[in-house]
C-alpha cells in the first residue's frame, strides 16, 4: 500500500522551513577565505588564473561532502516532519490470543475458488501477523474443536509461533469454543482458572489482551461467560453459498423373523440451494455389492434401503460421488462382527422358568450361563471371581450378595446391598401394569399389555436411573448406572408364592411370547452382547470399549492409517480405546487374532451443512458480536527512523569537518 502523510507543521511553519535549504547554499556562495601568502611569480600567475574559475557560480560547490551532507540532513528532517506512514493489519496492543478452529468443517475447501481450505486460510492470516509483530509484542495460540489447546503459550518469538501455527492439523470432531474460551479468558481475567489436559492455567498477573477467533462459527451460542479483559474480534472464514452433500447416518439391522437378512439403511442429507443428484455405492469389503442413483431437493434428505442375504461378517462402506467441498462426509463404514459369547453368573433358589429361558439354544448362542444356589455367594471362590471382573452380568433372584460386584446385575425380587436402593412400598393386592419405558434397549421390543402380577413392592431406584414398568402404585422396574456398571431391579417374583399352605404362580410373565423377548434383551444390553449387526459406531474422538474374557491383558488397536497401539485390559474388565481421531474402520487383535472390528464416522449434522452466515451474529455470553474481519488496519509511522538515520549523517558530518577531509 502506498505511504500516507501526516504533517506535523502548519502551512506557516512550512514557508520557513523551505527556505533553510537554499540559505545553506547560499552560505555556501558567499564563503571566500584567502589568506594571505608569499609564494614563487610562477606558482602566483597559476593560482591566479585558477581563481577566476574558483569565484565563478558552480565551482564554489564542486566537490564539498560537507554540503551535501548537510542537504541530506536536511531532506530527513523533512521526510520526519512530513510524518510517512503505512496501513498496516498488526494490533495496536501488545498482547493477542489467536483462537484457531481446527474441526471438520473447517477441513472445507471454498477460499480463493476452492485452492485453500479455511483452516489454511486461518493459518495464512496468522502467520501474516505474526510476521508484522513488533519489539516486545507478545503472542498466543489455542487450537479448539469440542477441546481446547494451547499450541504455543505466551511469546514473542515469531520464528517458535510460525513453527508451532504450521503444526495445527485438521481433526474430525465436532465444533465447541467453550473450553477454548474459558481457557483465554483465564489468561486475561485475573483470579480465575481453567482446567484443560495442558494442566490449570492460572491468570494471576493477567493483562488485557484482544481475542481473535478464526473460524466458520458452526458451533452453539456460548452461555455463561463474560469476556472481561479479552476484546473479541471475530474473523469468519468460507463462502456463504457452499454446497455439501452429506452422509448422515448409516447403520444395519437384521431381520427379527429372517435373521439371515441384513437391512441397511442410510440417510444423505442435501445442504444446498440447489437439487443435487448424485451415486451411492454400497461395498462389502472393498467390494462393489449395490449401487442406487438418488436425486435430493434443496435442503432436503433420502433415505437409502439395502436388504442382503449374503452378509455374515464384514464391513460395510457407503460411498457418494459429490462434488463438494467437504469430503470426509462422502463416506462411511458400519462394521458386522460375530456376536461375543459373555459370561453370565445366575443365582437362584429354583427358578425353573427362568433357567430355562437361560438354557435355550438362543440364549447359548449368546451367552455362556453358569448356575448355583444362594449359598454359593458366601464362598471364596464367588468372592474371588466376583471380584475380579471375569463375569459380565450376575443375577440374583430372590438373593442378594455382601458386596456388589464388578459386573452389571439384575435382582429379581431383592435389592442391592449398597443402600442407594430400597423398597418404597409394599403390593399384595395385585399389580397392574400402566406404562413401559420403550425408548430403554429392555423395553424397546417389550408388549406387557397381557401380563398379570399378584405381588411385589414398589422400586426407588438412585438419581440418574430410569423407571422401566410403572404400576398403578409406583414403579416395579427400574435401571440405574454403578461406577461404570449397571444395576437393574424387578419388584416381584418370577416363582410362585405360597399362600395357606399352597403354591400359586406370582405372575404369568414367564409363560407369556414377552418373556424370551425380554431375556434376549437382558443379555443384548446388560451382559454387553452385540446382537445388533451395528457392533460399534462411535463418533470422532469418542472411546471405543471391548469386553472379551479370552483375550489377554494386552489388545493391539490397528486404526485406519495403519498405526497400531497398545491397550490394556482395566477394573471392569474392558479395553478402552480413546484414539479416535481419523474416520474409517478400526480392528482389534489379539496377538494374530482378529477379535472385532469398530467404526468411526462424523454423522454431524453442524459441520456437514458447512454454509456460513455471515449475516447472523455470534453470541459469545451476553455479548452479540458481528462476525468481521479482524485485520483492524493501524499505521505504522517511519519519522523515528528518519531522526535516527539524520543524527547518523549529523556524526558523519561533525567527523569529516574535524579531520579536514575535503574529496
Amino acid at each position: 500500500m502506498w505511504p500516507q502523510m501526516t504533517s506535523l507543521l502548519s502551512p506557516w511553519q512550512w514557508v520557513i522551513l523551505a527556505l533553510v535549504p537554499p540559505a545553506v547554499v547560499a552560505l555556501y556562495f558567499l564563503k571566500l577565505k584567502r589568506t594571505p601568502l608569499e609564494v614563487p611569480s610562477t606558482y602566483l600567475w597559476k593560482k591566479s588564473i585558477e581563481d577566476l574559475h574558483v569565484n565563478s557560480l558552480w565551482q564554489r560547490l564542486r566537490r564539498s561532502i560537507l554540503l551535501l551532507l548537510q542537504l541530506l540532513l536536511l531532506l530527513l528532517l523533512l521526510l520526519a516532519l512530513l510524518n510517512f506512514s503505512w496501513q498496516s493489519s498488526a494490533f495496536a496492543e501488545r498482547r493477542v490470543i489467536y483462537l484457531i478452529d481446527n474441526s471438520a468443517s473447517m477441513q472445507t475447501k471454498d477460499i480463493a475458488e476452492g485452492a485453500r481450505s479455511r483452516l489454511d486460510e486461518a493459518k495464512r492470516l496468522v502467520a501474516a501477523r505474526i510476521d508484522e509483530m513488533r519489539s516486545g509484542d507478545v503472542a498466543m495460540i489455542i487450537s479448539f474443536n469440542e477441546r481446547a489447546q494451547v499450541v504455543q503459550q505466551y511469546t514473542g518469538n515469531r520464528p517458535e509461533l510460525r513453527r508451532q501455527l504450521a503444526n495445527i492439523r485438521p481433526t474430525n470432531r465436532p465444533t465447541s469454543i467453550d473450553d477454548a474460551l474459558r481457557l483465554a479468558s483465564a489468561l486475561a481475567n485475573p483470579g480465575r482458572t481453567s482446567n484443560t489436559d495442558e494442566g490449570d492455567v492460572v491468570a494471576a498477573d493477567a493483562v488485557p489482551a484482544d481475542l481473535v477467533v478464526l473460524s466458520d462459527f458452526r458451533f452453539p451460542p456460548v452461555a455463561d461467560f463474560a469476556l472481561g479483559n479479552l476484546e473479541p474480534k471475530l474473523e469468519m472464514l468460507g463462502a456463504a453459498d457452499t454446497s455439501n452433500l452429506a452422509i448422515v447416518n448409516f447403520s444395519t439391522a437384521r431381520h427379527e423373523s429372517r435373521p439371515e437378512l441384513v437391512h441397511i439403511f442410510a440417510r444423505l442429507q442435501n445442504y444446498a440451494e440447489e437439487e443435487q443428484s448424485v451415486r451411492a455405492e454400497l461395498l462389502l469389503d472393498d467390494f462393489l455389492i449395490d449401487a442406487k442413483e438418488v436425486a435430493i431437493g434443496a435442503g432436503g434428505f433420502v433415505t437409502l434401503d439395502f436388504t442382503r442375504e449374503d452378509v455374515e461378517t464384514g464391513v460395510l462402506e457407503l460411498r457418494v460421488a459429490a462434488a463438494d467441498a467437504l469430503t470426509v462426509d462422502n463416506r462411511a463404514w458400519t462394521v458386522i462382527n460375530r456376536p461375543q459369547r459373555r459370561r453370565i453368573l445366575f443365582v437362584s433358589p429354583g427358578n425353573t422358568g427362568l433357567r430355562r429361558a437361560l438354557e435355550s439354544d438362543a440364549a447359548r448362542e449368546l451367552a455362556q450361563v453358569e448356575q448355583a444356589e444362594p449359598p454359593y455367594l458366601n464362598s471364596p471362590e464367588y468372592k474371588a471371581e466376583a471380584a475380579s471382573g471375569r463375569y459380565d452380568l450376575i443375577i440374583y433372584d430372590e438373593c442378594a450378595p455382601e458386596k456388589l460386584p464388578f459386573a452389571n446385575t439384575l435382582f429379581i425380587n431383592a435389592l442391592p446391598p449398597d443402600g442407594r436402593w430400597t423398597k418404597q412400598e409394599e403390593l399384595d393386592t395385585g399389580i397392574q401394569i400402566i406404562d413401559t419405558e420403550r425408548t430403554h434397549p429392555l423395553m424397546k421390543l417389550l408388549d406387557l399389555g397381557d401380563v398379570m402380577i399378584y405381588q411385589g413392592f414398589v422400586v426407588k431406584r438412585p438419581s440418574g436411573g430410569v423407571n422401566l414398568i410403572d404400576s398403578s402404585r409406583g414403579p416395579i422396574f427400574a435401571v440405574a448406572p454403578r461406577d461404570g456398571y449397571e444395576d437393574a431391579v424387578i419388584g416381584f417374583s418370577l416363582m410362585p408364592v405360597e399362600e395357606n399352605g399352597e403354591l400359586y404362580p406370582n405372575t404369568n410373565w414367564p409363560r407369556t411370547r414377552s418373556f424370551p423377548v425380554f431375556i434376549r434383551e437382558v443379555l443384548t444390553y446388560l451382559a454387553g452382547v452385540e446382537t445388533d449387526t451395528n457392533f460399534a459406531n462411535v463418533r470422532p474422538g469418542g472411546t471405543f470399549a471391548l469386553r472379551n474374557e479370552a483375550a489377554g491383558d494386552e489388545l493391539t488397536v490397528v486404526d485406519p492409517a495403519k498405526k497400531k497401539q497398545r491397550v490394556r485390559r482395566n477394573r471392569q474388565n474392558t479395553y478402552e480405546f480413546a484414539d479416535t481421531q481419523q474416520v474409517g474402520v478400526y480392528e482389534v487383535w489379539d496377538d494374530d487374532r482378529l477379535l472385532a472390528r469398530f467404526a468411526v464416522n462424523l454423522f454431524s449434522q453442524p459441520e456437514s451443512d458447512n454454509r456460513t452466515r455471515p449475516e447472523e451474529s455470534v453470541r459469545l455470553g451476553h455479548e452479540e458480536l458481528a462476525a468481521q474481519s479482524a485485520l483492524q488496519p493501524s499505521r505504522r509511522e517511519i519519522w523515528k527512523w528518519l531522526v535516527v538515520l539524520g543524527l547518523v549523517v549529523l556524526l558523519a558530518e561533525w567527523y569529516i569537518y574535524n579531520r579536514r577531509v575535503y574529496l
